[in-house]
């Protein structure tokens, strides 16, 4: 018999209609926690170096990220994970803050400027307008791309492939024992997942952790920690400083990267876990609105844009189909900001098998791409290319998007071109044109 709790959140979420369960529910939030908790020990060592508080940027990260997650799991009711997000922070402390020469406190107003901005896009409308005008191929390779881009990221991870002088990549150590575990936790998960076992990706993150400790590899540092004080940078943001033209490229950037690495992660996992009416998004509009609320939030409490996490479809492999799972994800990462040494204990390469095992599958989302037509075909596959090769999902997209826009007017089908997309392709050059 079902209980009072589960019954409201039954109601809530609508947990029978997505034919999930709380259990399944919390795993695929726990599953996803554990693949993207590296951000709370990562984005403040970034962001020091622009001379902000780590402490206080550490408190930040988690707010951030449980604000963010909590918001896509009421309004939204999907099981996206929100945080700080990687090529922002780079982008916010090497570029604008180290090459540009503007203050961390100019930075964290020209993300609140592009959060509000990015408000002022999804409440009219215009956002989903630009997004209708993504056609279905490029749709499709959002999904491998963002499966490509895990991919090098978990096997950078793991030590497997390393950068190389010669050859720009290459293939690591495998004789270290960080990547015989990953090896090792890849087969866990893979194995598991095809015997159906539930929670498999989850298992195999705990088996490698677990291991990594008695090996010696991965030290322990207790559970408990009291949280550090925000205050060094809430509300640290200097708006006045960056409302000049000196200002507004940055700001151009931060918009276009907010806008497509959020909406391209978010369809791109909403494709992996189901939540489509045909060719329709259920409930996108809300999804993209949570993510702009994120974003304004987060340059409150002190850090940079947050954005929609590509690691969501590990939770999503896992069985997540609700805002449970990114309840469950907020919860974890309010928690963190008292246990953070054990929240720490779980290294990269133990969350690397389970990223690598779900990149493979989001493949699938190839079958879709009309092959047949090179107009069609040559801008996805140069979209799914770019994104692990430049690594960056926005790069993968503007690609994607000036490629079809040439290739379908000079083969004179204009007509098949959503005005939206003539706009995207258009900001798209225009960035590279003229701010590289």
């Amino acid at each position: 018999m079902p209980t009072g709790s589960t019954t409201m959140l039954d109601s809530v979420f609508k947990l029978t209609e997505h034919n999930t369960s709380v259990r399944t529910e919390i795993i695929a939030g726990i599953t996803t926690f554990l693949t993207m908790a590296y951000i709370i020990f990562v984005n403040p060592t970034i962001l020091s170096t622009t001379g902000m508080d780590k402490n206080a940027v550490f408190v930040a990260t988690c707010l951030a990220a449980a604000t963010g997650s909590l918001i896509m799991a009421f309004m939204a009711n999907w099981p996206i994970g929100m945080a700080p997000g990687m090529g922002l922070n780079a982008f916010f402390a090497f570029t604008v803050v180290a090459a540009m020469g503007y203050t961390w406190q100019q930075a964290l107003g020209a993300v609140f400027v592009s959060g509000t901005v990015f408000i002022i896009l999804t409440a009219t409308g215009i956002r989903s307008w630009l997004i209708s005008g993504v056609p279905k191929s490029l749709r499709c390779a959002i999904g491998a791309g963002i499966g490509l881009f895990l991919a090098i990221i978990a096997l950078g991870n793991a030590g497997i492939v390393v950068a190389n002088p010669a050859t720009k990549v290459g293939l690591g150590n495998l004789h270290a024992p960080q990547a015989l575990l990953a090896i090792f936790g890849f087969f866990v998960i893979a194995v598991l997942d095809a015997l159906r076992v539930r929670g498999a990706i989850l298992i195999g993150i705990i088996a490698v952790t677990v291991l990594s400790m008695l090996l010696g590899l991965n030290q322990f540092n207790g559970v408990f920690s009291a949280p550090p004080s925000l205050a060094p940078t809430f509300l640290k943001l200097d708006i006045a400083g960056v409302l000049h033209g000196g200002f507004i490229h940055v700001i151009l950037v931060f918009v276009l990267v907010e806008v497509f690495d959020a909406t391209g992660t978010l369809m791109g996992v909403a494709r992996r876990a189901g939540l489509m009416e045909g060719e329709r998004y259920k409930g996108l509009g809300r999804a993209l609105f949570a993510d702009s609320i994120a974003i304004f939030l987060g340059s409150l409490m002190g850090t940079s844009s947050t954005t929609a996490y590509i690691e969501s479809a590990s939770g999503v492999q896992a069985g997540g189909r609700t805002g449970l799972t990114a309840l469950t994800i907020g919860v974890l990462f309010l928690a963190a900001l008292f246990l953070a040494p054990l929240a720490g204990s779980v290294p990269a390469y133990a969350t690397a098998p389970a990223l690598l095992y779900v990149a493979g599958l989001m493949l699938h989302e190839l079958l879709d791409v009309e092959w047949d037509d090179i107009t069609e075909a040559t801008p996805a596959a140069l979209a799914v290319l770019a994104m692990p090769f430049t690594y960056s999902i926005a790069n993968g997209l503007s690609f994607g998007f000036i490629t079809y826009a040439v290739l379908k007017l000079f083969t004179g089908r204009i007509k098949e071109v959503h005005a939206a997309s003539w706009v995207i392709a258009a900001l798209f050059l225009i960035k590279y044109v003229a701010f590289g």
